[in-house]
Protein backbone atom coordinates (compact mmCIF):
# COMPACT_ATOMS: atom_id res chain seq x y z
CA UNK A 1 0.00 0.00 0.00
CA UNK A 2 1.22 3.47 -0.73
CA UNK A 3 0.10 6.74 0.79
CA UNK A 4 -0.63 8.73 -2.30
CA UNK A 5 -2.39 11.99 -3.00
CA UNK A 6 -2.78 14.43 -0.13
CA UNK A 7 -6.41 15.55 -0.08
CA UNK A 8 -6.11 17.88 2.92
CA UNK A 9 -3.27 19.16 5.10
CA UNK A 10 -3.72 20.33 8.67
CA UNK A 11 -1.25 21.16 11.46
CA UNK A 12 -1.73 17.77 13.19
CA UNK A 13 -2.56 15.33 10.36
CA UNK A 14 -3.19 14.91 6.63
CA UNK A 15 -6.04 13.22 4.82
CA UNK A 16 -4.61 11.13 1.99
CA UNK A 17 -5.82 8.74 -0.66
CA UNK A 18 -3.98 5.43 -0.15
CA UNK A 19 -3.84 2.90 -2.98
CA UNK A 20 -3.82 -0.84 -2.33
CA UNK A 21 -3.80 -3.79 -4.72
CA UNK A 22 -5.90 -6.79 -3.77
CA UNK A 23 -4.70 -10.38 -4.47
CA UNK A 24 -6.31 -10.30 -7.93
CA UNK A 25 -4.28 -7.22 -8.84
CA UNK A 26 -7.12 -4.71 -8.78
CA UNK A 27 -6.27 -1.35 -7.26
CA UNK A 28 -8.48 0.15 -4.54
CA UNK A 29 -8.42 3.69 -3.16
CA UNK A 30 -8.91 4.38 0.55
CA UNK A 31 -9.10 7.78 2.20
CA UNK A 32 -7.22 7.73 5.49
CA UNK A 33 -5.90 10.08 8.13
CA UNK A 34 -2.09 10.12 8.11
CA UNK A 35 -1.15 10.96 11.70
CA UNK A 36 2.34 11.21 13.26
CA UNK A 37 1.34 9.24 16.37
CA UNK A 38 0.83 10.21 19.98
CA UNK A 39 1.92 9.48 23.53
CA UNK A 40 -0.56 8.51 26.25
CA UNK A 41 0.49 8.83 29.85
CA UNK A 42 -0.84 6.95 32.87
CA UNK A 43 0.54 9.03 35.77
CA UNK A 44 0.67 7.14 39.09
CA UNK A 45 0.82 9.12 42.34
CA UNK A 46 2.76 7.83 45.37
CA UNK A 47 -0.54 6.78 47.01
CA UNK A 48 -1.45 4.60 43.97
CA UNK A 49 -4.06 6.91 42.46
CA UNK A 50 -3.81 7.68 38.76
CA UNK A 51 -4.03 11.19 37.37
CA UNK A 52 -6.84 11.68 34.88
CA UNK A 53 -7.90 14.89 33.22
CA UNK A 54 -11.19 16.43 32.19
CA UNK A 55 -10.74 17.83 28.71
CA UNK A 56 -13.27 19.41 26.33
CA UNK A 57 -13.26 17.47 23.06
CA UNK A 58 -14.82 19.30 20.13
CA UNK A 59 -15.39 16.11 18.09
CA UNK A 60 -17.32 14.55 21.00
CA UNK A 61 -19.06 17.81 21.88
CA UNK A 62 -18.38 17.07 25.52
CA UNK A 63 -15.87 17.19 28.34
CA UNK A 64 -14.24 13.76 28.57
CA UNK A 65 -12.50 12.07 31.48
CA UNK A 66 -9.28 10.70 30.06
CA UNK A 67 -5.59 10.03 30.42
CA UNK A 68 -3.24 12.87 29.41
CA UNK A 69 -1.96 12.51 25.86
CA UNK A 70 -0.54 14.46 22.96
CA UNK A 71 0.55 14.31 19.36
CA UNK A 72 4.20 13.71 18.53
CA UNK A 73 6.00 16.76 17.15
CA UNK A 74 8.08 16.22 13.97
CA UNK A 75 11.13 14.13 14.89
CA UNK A 76 10.05 13.82 18.52
CA UNK A 77 10.49 10.49 20.33
CA UNK A 78 7.35 9.12 22.02
CA UNK A 79 9.10 9.16 25.44
CA UNK A 80 9.96 12.85 25.04
CA UNK A 81 6.39 13.61 23.99
CA UNK A 82 5.02 11.73 27.01
CA UNK A 83 7.13 13.74 29.48
CA UNK A 84 6.22 17.01 27.74
CA UNK A 85 2.48 16.33 27.61
CA UNK A 86 2.44 15.17 31.25
CA UNK A 87 3.94 18.52 32.34
CA UNK A 88 1.79 20.62 30.04
CA UNK A 89 -1.57 18.99 30.76
CA UNK A 90 -1.24 18.07 34.44
CA UNK A 91 1.65 20.13 35.82
CA UNK A 92 3.35 16.95 37.04
CA UNK A 93 6.89 15.90 36.17
CA UNK A 94 7.93 12.25 36.45
CA UNK A 95 11.14 10.77 37.80
CA UNK A 96 10.47 7.61 35.79
CA UNK A 97 8.53 7.18 32.54
CA UNK A 98 8.09 3.51 31.62
CA UNK A 99 6.90 2.29 28.20
CA UNK A 100 3.94 -0.09 28.59
CA UNK A 101 2.64 -0.87 25.08
CA UNK A 102 1.59 0.69 21.80
CA UNK A 103 -1.54 0.31 19.70
CA UNK A 104 -3.43 1.79 16.77
CA UNK A 105 -6.19 4.26 17.60
CA UNK A 106 -8.44 3.35 14.66
CA UNK A 107 -6.57 1.35 12.00
CA UNK A 108 -9.53 1.23 9.63
CA UNK A 109 -9.19 4.95 8.91
CA UNK A 110 -6.03 6.26 10.60
CA UNK A 111 -2.26 5.57 10.77
CA UNK A 112 -1.99 6.92 14.35
CA UNK A 113 -0.03 4.70 16.73
CA UNK A 114 -0.51 5.49 20.42
CA UNK A 115 2.46 4.87 22.74
CA UNK A 116 1.32 4.16 26.32
CA UNK A 117 3.60 5.06 29.23
CA UNK A 118 3.34 4.86 33.01
CA UNK A 119 4.76 7.88 34.83
CA UNK A 120 5.91 7.53 38.46
CA UNK A 121 7.86 9.56 40.99
CA UNK A 122 5.61 12.51 40.27
CA UNK A 123 6.38 16.06 41.39
CA UNK A 124 3.61 18.66 41.16
CA UNK A 125 3.85 21.95 39.31
CA UNK A 126 1.82 24.32 37.17
CA UNK A 127 0.06 23.33 33.98
CA UNK A 128 1.26 24.87 30.72
CA UNK A 129 -1.83 24.59 28.52
CA UNK A 130 -2.00 25.41 24.83
CA UNK A 131 -4.25 28.26 23.70
CA UNK A 132 -7.87 27.13 23.88
CA UNK A 133 -7.22 24.21 26.22
CA UNK A 134 -9.22 24.02 29.42
CA UNK A 135 -8.03 20.93 31.30
CA UNK A 136 -8.86 20.01 34.88
CA UNK A 137 -6.72 17.46 36.72
CA UNK A 138 -8.64 14.70 38.52
CA UNK A 139 -6.67 12.07 40.49
CA UNK A 140 -8.63 8.87 40.95
CA UNK A 141 -8.14 5.48 42.58
CA UNK A 142 -7.58 2.70 40.04
CA UNK A 143 -10.77 1.01 41.30
CA UNK A 144 -12.74 4.22 40.68
CA UNK A 145 -11.23 4.57 37.21
CA UNK A 146 -12.19 0.97 36.44
CA UNK A 147 -15.75 1.69 37.62
CA UNK A 148 -15.81 4.78 35.37
CA UNK A 149 -14.76 2.61 32.41
CA UNK A 150 -17.42 0.06 33.24
CA UNK A 151 -20.29 2.53 33.68
CA UNK A 152 -19.38 4.65 30.66
CA UNK A 153 -18.08 7.78 32.38
CA UNK A 154 -14.77 7.12 30.62
CA UNK A 155 -15.58 6.81 26.91
CA UNK A 156 -12.19 7.63 25.41
CA UNK A 157 -10.67 4.52 23.80
CA UNK A 158 -7.03 5.36 24.61
CA UNK A 159 -7.95 5.85 28.26
CA UNK A 160 -10.00 2.66 28.43
CA UNK A 161 -7.15 0.69 26.84
CA UNK A 162 -4.54 2.34 29.08
CA UNK A 163 -6.43 1.84 32.33
CA UNK A 164 -7.33 -1.78 31.56
CA UNK A 165 -3.78 -2.57 30.41
CA UNK A 166 -2.31 -1.02 33.54
CA UNK A 167 -4.77 -2.81 35.84
CA UNK A 168 -4.07 -6.17 34.23
CA UNK A 169 -0.27 -5.93 34.27
CA UNK A 170 0.66 -3.30 36.88
CA UNK A 171 2.33 -5.78 39.26
CA UNK A 172 4.85 -6.60 36.51
CA UNK A 173 5.80 -2.92 36.18
CA UNK A 174 6.11 -2.40 39.94
CA UNK A 175 8.74 -5.15 40.22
Amino acid sequence: MSLGQVLHRSPKFDVVRALRRDPSGREHAHEIVAHPGAAVILPVLADGRIVLIRNWRVAAGAELLELPAGTLEPGEAPLTCAARELREETGYSAAVVTPLTRFYSSPGICTEVLHLFAATGLTGGAQSLDAGECIRVEPMAVSAALAAVRDGRIMDAKSIAGILFYDRWREEFAA
